[in-house]
């Protein structure tokens, strides 16, 4: 009996990423960090800054997300995202831009407190990258 489900990623100019030999996903949930195993109910979610893990046959692979939605049905796992970069290729360079535009809009004096909570979710986890 298999315990493998799929996942797919999707971005608005493309797949992203499709595997089909998952066995567990962690996600940034805006309730907290969601872990989804095959036949997990069904569930739609917000995503917050974080970290989505995804472990698998084929080997374990992270990214770093910014936002995004993600749903889980029928063993699908699919996530929606405009902002996703995997760790393995964010070079220190691309993690100082992203850290520096998020601080940015967190020193900005307009910033309503929702912003400002995901915003400081970014920096938190931009800086907990290494």
């Amino acid at each position: 009996m298999s315990e493998e489900f799929k996942i797919e990623i999707v971005n608005p100019e493309k797949s992203f990423l499709i595997k089909e030999d998952v066995s567990e996903v962690v996600v940034p949930a805006f309730e907290g960090e969601m872990g989804i195993l095959k036949d997990h109910i069904s569930i739609i979610s917000f995503l917050k800054p974080g970290i989505i893990k995804i472990l698998s046959k084929s080997g374990d692979e992270n990214y770093y997300v910014e936002d995004g939605i993600v749903e889980f049905k029928n063993n699908n796992l699919s996530i929606l995202t405009s902002s996703i970069f995997n760790l393995t290729d964010l070079d220190k360079s691309k993690q100082q831009d992203l850290l520096k535009l998020a601080e940015e809009d967190a020193n900005n004096p307009e910033i309503n407190d929702q912003s400002k909570y995901l915003v400081d979710q970014k920096i938190e986890v931009l800086k907990s990258i290494n």
